[in-house]
């Protein structure tokens, strides 16, 4: 093999054109195989290699087989081999489809197997009423003078008897049919969404080279996919708070890209080349009068950090699994499962959730509460782009030569390589990732992270203690946010969001609720009053708080309350017995820290008085 000798020679359309008429391309297919793929938060970036024969003179090599959301831009090409590139483009070819889902087959054997129960049942519907005609024809024994009363007793019951079998197996097909057919609908529709997804063309790669006589090259192409994707998630453990917290990292792959991932080597990366890769530009900032200044009205909505769930449907109402759910700005996000239905966590401040799905509309829509059902709506440009036959070439611009910098991985399950901009994650075992399957776990790390342990309780808004882990120097695990599973004692206890986005020295965990820690709030009655002194009115408010530790053994905890805060002069707030909590007079915030001893019990006093005009109305309560 002479040296490698790469060259790429860029024409216009009309000079294009001139060359193919001037010299003819034999056509060969170069066969690939994928070998790497770069996951990142939204896309993934994909290797493949191949090999092939090139004969003397000039050839276009076909790479056939990507998947139809190849980004055209991102086409790269590194070629090994004594042969001249003249030119890469992408087309699209509509005579080839992209790799079948492999749920089409399972849905398709349950589908048959349905039927088939359906088709038996009708059978043994149509045998009971031949049955139920029988019984009928025989039943006027009763006409007959020489039956006797014996004989009409035992054909009353014989008749009475197999009749109500009869009916009562009728009564079973027929709720059992419902549900059949219920099932038969629901497994047509799905497998209509999966084969019209599969519609879509695939892309290919024409590469023409030229070489003065027959050689062996070795190719390397480098794209971008999109509709691939991976979100941070994380199990947490703690089984005693004397030692360090477990912490797996983990990576929740998706990929309906159309064609499957065979044994490939991942990298997880937390770039995201969907945003702008502009740095924003400030414009000048124009002040003027109020009366001459448009305010917009801000509609989001903000809800308390929690749990959302809900289902997706197609546009006939149809459950729609593997539909993606972010929330903007975030890295955190999950699918939807078989039945359309999903479940997320919410960090702090989210008001958003962003739907997606292959052919469907993007959607972004406000959270309003707990549950979120959509319907999503099929995109006009994804349907346009099908109904286009034969072939379509589309003349790209490529740089001479993919680089990259080889880097040795460590001999652990993974190994974190840190770029200029971006963190990646590499894992040693290759993984294979059916499109369009199931969500697949990738566990990345595992630390035993030191940490201190605390108690944090706010019972005027919520009556139980939560236990907090505090990790410093978290900075070093590059952590992304995302939700965590939450693991106390061996126990499940719920789940939760890690905040990695915070810019605190300190990463602080909630770890769940404790109930054996009691807290309860309460309002003294005795220091509640309301008096008038000259043109103002004067009212008091008094509260306990008892904490109890059910424990067997002592623990940290901190309080946390508030005084309201005035933002206008004619009302005063002052503080009356605080019993010597740590008072922001900013915030209004009160904060008791102590140590509470196993099973014992503490109580906190605090009040305030609040003086406004008598002619106003101020809500305390």
């Amino acid at each position: 093999m002479g040296k490698t000798t790469i060259t790429i020679v860029f024409y216009s359309v009309f000079g294009i054109y001139n060359v193919a008429i001037a010299q003819q391309f034999k056509e060969k297919t170069l066969q690939t195989s994928i070998k790497e793929a770069t996951v990142f938060l939204s896309g993934a970036q994909i290797i493949e290699s191949g090999q092939v024969s090139i004969p003397s003179g000039n050839t276009a090599l076909i790479i056939t087989g990507l998947s139809s959301f190849v980004n055209d831009n991102s086409v790269q090409i590194k070629g090994e081999g004594n042969f001249i590139v003249l030119s890469v483009n992408t087309r699209k070819n509509y005579l080839t489809k992209t790799t079948q889902d492999y749920k089409i087959d399972s849905l398709e054997k349950a589908l048959e197997k349905v039927v088939s129960k359906i088709d038996s049942d009708n059978a043994r519907k149509e045998v009971l009423a031949e049955k139920m005609s029988l019984l009928n024809q025989n039943k006027n024994l009763g006409n007959n003078s020489n039956v006797s009363l014996v004989l009409l007793k035992q054909a009353i019951d014989f008749f009475e008897l197999e009749t109500t079998k009869i009916k009562k197996e009728e009564i079973e097909l027929r709720k059992r049919s419902e549900g059949d057919r219920i099932e038969r609908n629901q497994l047509e529709k799905q497998l209509e969404t999966l084969r019209n997804k599969n519609k879509l063309p695939v892309n290919e790669v024409v590469v023409r080279v030229s070489a003065a006589q027959q050689t062996t090259a070795k190719f390397s192409l480098t794209y971008m996919v999109g509709n691939a994707g991976w979100y941070p998630k994380y199990d947490i453990r703690l089984d005693d708070i004397e030692k360090p917290l477990n912490m797996i990292y983990k990576a929740e792959v998706y990929q309906n890209t159309g064609v499957d991932w065979k044994d490939v080597k991942l990298r997880f990366s937390n770039g995201d080349p969907s945003q702008s890769s502009v740095s924003p530009e400030l414009n000048p900032w124009k002040l003027n009068y109020a009366r001459n200044t448009v305010f917009q009205k801000n509609t989001r909505q903000f809800v308390p950090s929690g749990m959302v769930l809900g289902v997706v449907y197609d546009q006939q109402n149809n459950p729609l699994p593997g539909a993606s759910i972010t929330i903007p700005r975030t890295s955190v996000g999950t699918q939807t499962d078989f039945d359309g239905r999903y479940t997320l966590t919410l960090p702090r401040g989210a008001d958003q959730l962003q739907f997606s799905y292959i052919g469907m509309e993007t959607q972004t829509i406000s959270i309003t509460g707990s549950e979120i059902n959509i319907r999503m709506k099929e995109s006009s440009s994804a349907l346009d782009e099908v109904v286009v036959a034969g072939y379509s070439s589309k003349r790209v611009k490529r740089s001479s030569e993919y680089l990259t910098n080889s880097i040795d991985a460590e001999i652990i399950t993974t190994s974190v390589v840190e770029n200029q901009t971006t963190v990646e994650i590499e894992v040693d075992k290759p993984y294979s990732i059916a499109s369009g399957g199931e969500k697949l776990m990738v566990d990345l790390k595992n630390y035993d992270i030191p940490a201190e342990y605390n108690y944090i309780a706010v019972p005027k808004l919520d009556k139980d203690a939560f236990l907090m882990a505090r990790i410093t120097d978290w900075g070093k695990y590059s952590l992304l946010e995302g939700e965590a599973n939450l693991y106390f004692e061996k126990s499940f206890v719920g789940r939760t969001v890690l905040d990695a986005n915070t810019l605190s020295d300190t990463l602080e965990i909630s770890l769940g609720r404790d109930k054996n820690i009691l807290v309860q709030r309460e309002k003294q009655e005795e220091y509640t009053k309301r008096r008038t002194l000259g043109t103002n009115k004067i009212e008091t408010r008094g509260f306990k708080i008892t904490v109890r530790n059910k424990k067997s053994s002592p623990i940290n905890l901190t309080i946390y309350d508030q005084l309201p805060v005035s933002i206008i002069s004619e009302i005063t707030v002052t503080p009356g017995n605080l019993d010597n909590a740590a008072f922001d007079t900013q915030t209004g915030e009160l904060k008791w820290q102590f140590t509470l001893p196993s099973q014992q019990q503490k109580e906190i006093l605090f009040g305030f008085e609040v003086k406004y005009p008598k002619k106003e109305k101020v809500l305390l309560e």
